[in-house]
């Protein structure tokens, strides 16, 4: 496992390329294992490692098995992308496909999220799973995950973020992601936007590949009041993997359940809505993510003014936007620097959370801050009723509060996620 690690540490640098020409070649010296194994290819801006995490427990809930699934990026330790029948892979196991990836190099190089990539090919030909879902990195068209041939697409509700690499409309994002389109493959986009139907559907029309528009196939209606997953913006994706799956039954590959959601009441997805107590953490760190969020907080009885937010950003997001959505539900903001490369400091946090009209102190640490905001005793609360404090601003935050808060393990090895953290020599390449 350190081979691996020490490896990753020095894929860093090299930040990331668009293309899957490495990554194709190293698959190709390892006997194409992605061809393997029956698969699930999800993109989107926001949902689609719930969508992910939906779909593995509902396969598991129809007799599937093995069911794995590879996301990204990971909360705490680098075994949380690799899942295999609802447990992340252990450390021998992802060790043994690492070493088989690191022989097949040779003198090439790939990016820290490529050679994650190669892995979970690997991992998952060994366990010859009944279904992978594996969700897109980022983009679609051009990410190392692009070279599965599914069973079905799978696009979720998209957004502007990572404008930078993906284009500065939403109609260049939906071409990138509606690169995952294969011919002949059927495609299940999410609720979007009719712009958004209109590129992936006409995509879809190129290439002969059946479009399935989610809400037309499933109803929100249909999802279950015991489904484990809080906030609406979740009952979307559930919608959208209800569809998912009604359109694997039409294939005759998925069998038919006497429940149409079944293992939906089990899915576990961390640092999503997730609930400690009085305390919620979530990963939102884009607009479109803090709208979600404000809108599941309000549904969930949260008032005006009434939370302590603990918030630390990277830098390249949109802060602004994210701040001002929360704004309205902030009695008090505490700013933190995350381990994270491209953190913003505390204070330059702070002042932007002043900006957004809340009234913020910059904190030296997040146990600091978690105890100056009252989250730390409010995740202690045995109660039913809204939270009262929240921690959000980026995924990497949300693992390090669950940690500190100890809801997951803190192991001595973290390491920064550099497919999240560091973007460094990534040419823009829209396709509108």
């Amino acid at each position: 496992m350190k081979r691996l690690l020490d490896h990753l540490a020095g894929c860093a640098r090299f930040g990331m390329r668009p293309g899957l020409e490495a990554i194709d070649a190293v698959a190709a010296a390892l006997g194409r294992p992605e061809r393997s194994f029956p698969s699930i290819h999800i993109a989107g801006t926001n949902g689609k490692g719930a969508v992910a995490a939906i779909l593995d427990a509902a396969l598991r809930a129809r007799s599937l098995a093995p069911v794995t699934r590879y996301t990204s990026p990971h909360l705490v330790r680098i075994n949380e992308r690799f899942f295999v029948d609802g447990t992340a892979v252990g450390d021998d196991a992802l060790a043994a496909a690492a070493d088989d990836v690191l022989a097949a190099l040779g003198a090439d190089r790939l990016t820290y999220f490529e050679t994650l990539t190669a892995v979970a090919f690997v991992l998952f030909a060994r366990f010859r799973p009944a279904f992978a879902v594996i969700e897109c990195g980022l983009g679609g068209r051009l990410d190392a995950t692009n070279l599965v041939v599914p069973a079905v697409s799978v696009i979720t509700r998209l957004g502007l973020d990572h404008c930078d690499w993906l284009g500065d409309t939403i109609e260049k994002i939906a071409a990138e992601k509606a690169g995952i389109v294969k011919p002949g493959v059927p495609v299940v986009l999410g609720a979007n936007e009719p712009v958004v139907r209109e590129v992936v559907s006409l995509r879809a029309a190129e290439l002969g590949a059946p479009f399935v528009y989610a809400p037309d196939l499933a109803d929100e209606s249909e999802i279950p009041g015991g489904f484990s997953l809080g906030g609406a913006f979740n009952r979307e994706n559930a919608v959208t993997a209800l569809a998912v799956l009604r359109t694997l039954e039409g294939l005759g590959t998925v069998p038919a359940a006497p429940d149409p959601c079944a293992g939906f009441n089990a899915v576990c997805w961390p640092g999503r809505y997730q609930r400690l107590g009085a305390t919620l953490v979530d990963g939102a760190h884009n607009p479109p993510a803090a709208a979600a969020l404000a809108a599941a907080l309000r549904a969930d009885g949260v008032q005006a003014r009434s939370l302590a937010l603990v918030s630390g950003f990277c830098g390249d997001k949109d802060v602004a936007a994210v701040l001002r959505t929360l704004s309205p539900l902030v009695a008090r903001g505490y700013a933190v620097k995350t381990s994270n490369p491209r953190s913003l400091s505390a204070a330059e946090t702070a002042a932007r959370m002043r900006a957004a009209g809340i009234d913020a102190m910059a904190c030296a640490s997040l146990d600091e801050a978690l105890a100056h905001s009252g989250a730390a005793s409010a995740a202690k609360e045995q109660v039913a009723a809204a939270p009262s404090a929240l921690v959000a601003g980026s995924l990497f935050l949300a693992g390090e509060a669950l940690a500190a808060l100890g809801a997951v393990p803190a192991p001595s090895d973290r390491r920064p996620d550099p497919f999240e953290t560091l973007v460094t020599n990534y040419e823009p390449r829209n396709m509108l």
